[in-house]
């Protein structure tokens, strides 16, 4: 049997046997093109197989009809070259998916506006711990004239500091 068949592209064994110089690659080249054969062959024999023909009746009246029904129109469907599938999922799993990427996109725009907000603080606290390094006290007092007004009032008053005891028990 040639080895094109209804397998697809065939094999040129003559000009593989031309490339092939030694005798131990000769016969091993020998026992592929008859292995290659014989799966050529059985499968081709199973393709070319026609089905037994199903009582559907008998087995209806055996199981029950619901269930011989679905399994006469799947083997009704395999009898054409592509089988019949009836996608029932996809609908509901795109639906599905639009809504996980609707909900993805909103959550990305939300995280990119607190990327933006957090860049805006660090860059704040950036600028407060510049601003802290190069300060003076007067500097400091000039943006908090209570604080500076407490601190002197108690210089002029002599509290220097928080109320110890000096009692020993």
């Amino acid at each position: 049997m040639s080895a094109k068949g209804s397998l697809g592209r065939a094999i040129d064994w003559d000009q593989i046997s031309k490339v092939v110089v030694t005798e131990a690659g000769k016969r091993q080249l020998q026992a592929l093109r008859n292995a290659y054969e014989d799966v050529a062959t059985t499968i081709n024999d199973t393709l070319n197989m026609k089905t037994p023909i199903i009582d559907w009746e008998f087995y209806r009246s055996k199981i029950g009809p619901s269930l011989v029904s679905m399994f006469e129109r799947a083997d009704a469907s395999l009898e054409r070259e592509i089988p019949n599938y009836e996608d029932e999922f996809t609908p509901e799993y795109k639906q599905k998916l639009q809504s996980m990427l609707k909900k993805a996109t909103e959550q990305e725009n939300a995280s990119k506006k607190k990327i933006i907000m957090l860049d805006r603080e660090i860059e704040s606290i950036w600028e407060q711990k510049e601003a802290l390094s190069t300060q003076t006290v007067d500097d400091y007092f000039a943006k908090n004239p209570a604080l500076r007004e407490k601190i002197d009032d108690e210089i002029r008053n002599h509290i220097w500091g928080p109320k110890v005891s000096t009692t020993v028990s």
